[in-house]
């Protein structure tokens, strides 16, 4: 890459193509979808031309499965990886409503969701990265469970999983706030699957 390129219409512009393709990836297949988007039409909004575009990436499959890594590489870290939360709490903090969301992004379905339901090939690079992250999600939530002392971490997991995907794909359908119903679901599972708390007891942090 020369340190300036050329838009589609010829403007020098500075480094940071691939920035600003990924940048109108996530705005573009948030708003209309992975397969309505074009790479004419990501190319015009992240004013790079086509030429640019594959120098970054060989094609739409590669830059979509980079959207999705770059979305979320760690799994929520903002919840799972809170010192300041009992692990019971960081259970129940996956349910709180994101502060830093603006709220023209809330009721959108959750990009792996999202993709797995438009990508059909089971093979797809996109495709594995969706059900790698889902996994990873259970995964975490189990662990924390175990931390917890749940008598089935990976069953509660596994629910807390499942209820979190129900409440973002009815948030898209019916255009409302879910997440506190939500919420007052994990509420019961956690209690129901954390052993009585003990007088003294402490949480593993």
């Amino acid at each position: 890459m020369t340190e300036l390129e050329k838009g589609p219409r010829g403007q020098r512009r500075g480094r940071g193509a691939r920035e600003r393709i990924l940048d109108a990836s996530r705005r573009l297949f948030r708003e209309q979808g992975i397969n309505n988007t074009g790479m004419d039409q990501l190319c015009t909004v992240a004013q790079v031309s086509k030429r640019t575009a594959y120098q970054h990436f060989s094609g739409k499959d590669e830059l979509v499965t980079e959207y999705l890594r770059r979305h979320d590489p760690d799994t929520m870290p903002d919840v799972f990886d809170r010192p300041d939360l009992t692990p019971r709490e960081r259970l129940l903090a996956a349910f709180d409503k994101p502060q830093q969301v603006p709220p023209q992004e809330l009721t959108p379905l959750c990009p792996f969701i999202a993709a797995a339901v438009e990508i059909t090939d089971p093979d797809h690079p996109a495709r594995r990265r969706a059900h790698d992250y889902k996994t990873s999600v259970a995964a975490r939530f189990a662990e924390t469970a175990r931390q917890a002392g749940a008598t089935d971490p990976d069953q509660l997991g596994e629910q807390l999983a499942l209820l979190l995907d129900g409440a973002s794909a009815r948030t898209r359908a019916l255009d409302i706030e879910t997440l506190p119903t939500a919420a007052a679901i994990a509420t019961i599972l956690i209690e129901n699957a954390l052993p009585a708390a003990q007088p003294g007891a402490v949480e593993e942090c």
